[in-house]
């Protein structure tokens, strides 16, 4: 069967090939009966709308390019669910690329992307600096919005949880439920939000004891890091351990209980991000929610903010940053100590 045209739908209708270019473009006003009309056409003769010709014709899209760093990390097919639904409602499709933590693979990503003309990129950085040159290069040429981590200073529009605030949650919960010993388990390297974590625990820490910020082992963002830490750590008994994310928080859980160690009568152990695995955990894990659904549509309105031709940010197009607070959920995993 050959193709329904927007001539077949507008014969079936009864209305002009205008009008029902309109209504199904729905980027012009139609009466109401007028619309219906055509909208009831279209489905009755399968009508599908030709992408290819309509970006063609506008010189657009309508896709997002999408950038992670590790799409086995829980907490990015989560905000990848958001994303994917704050863009649809705007008409907007996404286009998926995992670079494995690799800047190098990073840029090729970003470049074949930018080769199949998406209209704007979503990135999430694998590593502030050594993906820096790579985001330059695309905010040259299509609005930019870093998710989640930073690429320094000037680099494009960025949306992410304060990291700061989150982390002096969870300080305070320690405090306020007697611990006083604690280390901290997190990942090495320069991703802005490894960087901003550690950062805010040796500088909160120091409150709770003057040591602390010394207690502090680097790996990476998995669970198999935190098991391995805990191994390091735990014959200096310390009373919490503060985990970077929720795998490694995972990680530490599941070795402690191998090690016999009572959570949380010995040792409290809380996360960041809150990824459907904190509750699951044995304890359940007290950790720092990150609202997902917020900087998903931050970042929607963020690339519909920089109107096209004004990819990279200048004197008139700063580059806007947005800082969300986060929320500390407490669970089973921090209760007093014994």
């Amino acid at each position: 069967m050959a193709d329904v045209t927007l001539r077949d739908v507008a014969r079936a209708s009864g209305c002009s090939v205008a009008t029902v270019s309109r209504v199904l473009a729905g980027n012009r006003p139609v009466g109401a009966e007028t619309a219906r009309t055509v909208r009831q056409a279209a489905e009755r003769l399968g009508y599908r709308p030709n992408h290819v010709a309509r970006a063609l014709r506008s010189r657009s899209t309508g896709i997002v390019g999408l950038v992670l760093p590790q799409i086995t990390n829980p907490f990015f097919p989560s905000l990848v669910r958001e994303l994917e639904h704050a863009l649809h409602a705007e008409g907007r499709a996404v286009l998926l690329a995992d670079c494995d933590d690799d800047p190098k693979t990073e840029a090729a990503r970003i470049g074949e992307l930018l080769d199949r003309r998406v209209d704007a990129l979503l990135l999430i950085p694998a590593d502030e600096r050594r993906s820096r040159e790579a985001v330059l290069g695309a905010a040259a040429q299509v609005p930019v919005v870093l998710l989640d981590r930073g690429c320094g200073p000037g680099a494009a529009d960025s949306v992410a949880v304060d990291n700061t605030a989150g982390m002096a949650l969870v300080l305070d919960h320690l405090a306020a439920t007697g611990r006083r010993r604690p280390c901290f388990v997190g990942a090495a390297g320069t991703a802005s939000a490894a960087v901003e974590r550690r950062a805010a625990y040796e500088a909160g820490a120091a409150a709770l004891d003057p040591a602390a910020p010394e207690r502090t082992l680097l790996g990476d963002f998995s669970a198999a890091w935190g098991r391995a830490a805990v191994d390091r750590i735990w014959p200096s008994r310390p009373d919490a351990v503060v985990c970077a994310n929720d795998l490694i928080a995972a990680g530490a859980l599941q070795r402690l209980r191998q090690l016999g160690a009572d959570v949380p009568g010995e040792v409290a152990v809380t996360g960041f991000d809150d990824i459907p695995l904190a509750g699951l955990a044995d304890p359940a894990l007290t950790t720092v929610r990150q609202p997902l659904a917020e900087l998903a549509a931050e970042a929607a309105r963020l690339l519909v903010r920089r109107p096209a031709g004004a990819a990279v940010p200048g004197p008139r197009q700063p580059v806007r940053s947005v800082r969300l607070a986060p929320e500390l959920v407490v669970r089973a995993s921090s209760g007093r100590p014994s």
